[in-house]
């Protein structure tokens, strides 16, 4: 894990890393490639046991401190990443797909689903993605039209975490006017008429994506979360929390990589000598340890200062989101390279990181879409 006498943390944050790395120590790894669904619920229902899920919600409902601590999350996610992509993915859909309810929502809405998650009760997505509108949120093309006092939501989602497996949906619509001010965010059940999940999604990590059909489907307005109109606010702070905590998952696997690598290195002969002698390996080895460093003081950071009350944290979290995932890709592929045939092979863990790795540097924002967002934060503060 991250150096814990940082001055980024504090005792709570040590006492929470070192209990949940010696929880892990003991946990048998719960991951099924075959059966992501099952997994993924049998995730749940670890951390919640162990309390680990606390920290994904503020201590009124059963958290573990009074609000949501980004440095407690990246923690979370970095070690848990290290151990068990679908780990990691449990804890963080857990958090995300709840982040919207505990930053926005009412008093009613957060008594009705918060300690759920907790608990393990409730499994929570985030439906924000359309076929048209990943990162061009602006283009969201689900409709919330008014019916009375509630809301009919017609559309399609799809590459949606948790698509099948979740009790609920956060789901962004189109309320208003076209572009960022028309759109509004809704609670919805999974259960209510009209949420059909239409497709499952497969990919080369697999854990439980799909597509998700909303047709004629009543809300009340009670469960719309925030004001009307502000459902582009919402999903933007809500990305400005959690988009530290991609970074600190890729932190995570970048970490086991090097460790593995590490291992391999000066344990393989190669020419009547380690592996680890050769000074390519070193240079490989150094790089791969700079990129964890670097990638680890820029997650932390941009946590350390949203909780230190920064309103918003956008150029912060999107270099640390660049950075350390654009890292950990190159990280893992090195790891692969120095195992030689080994690293292609199912069943060794820098094959299964290679794999899992991946998808980092596309959601919750492309590295590209990351780059725009540096570069306009950039000139804006140089103006």
């Amino acid at each position: 894990m991250s150096d814990l006498s940082w001055p980024f943390f504090d005792e709570e944050h040590r006492a929470f890393a070192s209990g949940l790395e010696r929880w892990l120590d003991a946990v048998d790894v719960l991951d099924d490639e075959d059966r992501p669904d099952a997994s993924c619920r049998a995730w749940v229902g670890a951390l919640a046991g162990e309390g680990i899920l606390r920290a994904c919600v503020p201590d009124v409902f059963g958290g573990l401190r009074a609000a949501l601590d980004v440095r407690t999350l990246c923690l979370a996610r970095e070690i848990l990443a290290r151990r068990s992509a679908l780990a990691d993915f449990a804890f963080a859909m857990q958090g995300l797909g709840s982040g919207a309810i505990t930053l926005f929502g009412s008093a009613e809405l957060q008594h009705r689903f918060l300690p759920g998650i907790v608990e393990g009760r409730l499994i929570a997505a985030f439906a924000l993605s359309e076929r048209e509108a990943g990162s061009d949120v602006a283009a969201i093309a689900m409709l919330a039209a008014h019916d009375g006092d509630a809301y009919v939501l017609d559309g399609e989602k799809t590459w949606i975490s948790n698509a099948g497996l979740a009790d609920f949906y956060v789901v962004f619509a189109r309320s208003g006017e076209p572009g960022t001010k028309g759109l509004s965010a809704f609670v919805v059940e999974a259960g209510a008429p009209g949420v059909t999940v239409t497709a499952r999604i497969e990919t080369i990590s697999p854990h439980p994506l799909g597509t998700v059909r909303f047709e004629s489907v009543l809300v009340p307005a009670s469960q719309r979360i925030g004001r009307e109109g502000e459902g582009f606010k919402v999903a933007m702070s809500v990305l400005d929390v959690f988009r530290s905590t991609v970074g600190a998952a890729a932190l995570g696997f970048s970490r086991r990589a090097l460790a593995e690598t590490v291992k391999h290195v000066t344990t393989r002969s190669l020419f009547g000598a380690p592996l680890a002698a050769l000074q390519l390996t070193q240079a490989t080895i150094a790089q791969m340890a700079t990129d964890v460093d670097a990638s680890a003081l820029l997650v932390y950071r941009a946590a350390w200062k949203k909780d230190g009350g920064a309103e918003r944290v956008t150029r912060e979290a999107a270099m640390a989101k660049w950075f350390a995932t654009e890292a950990a890709g190159r990280t893992c592929d090195q790891a692969v390279q120095l195992f030689g045939g080994r690293g292609v092979t199912r069943g060794e863990a820098v094959e299964r990181l290679y794999r899992d790795v991946r998808a980092l540097r596309i959601y919750e924002g492309a590295s590209e879409i990351q780059q725009l967002v540096i570069a306009k934060q950039t000139f804006a503060e140089e103006q």
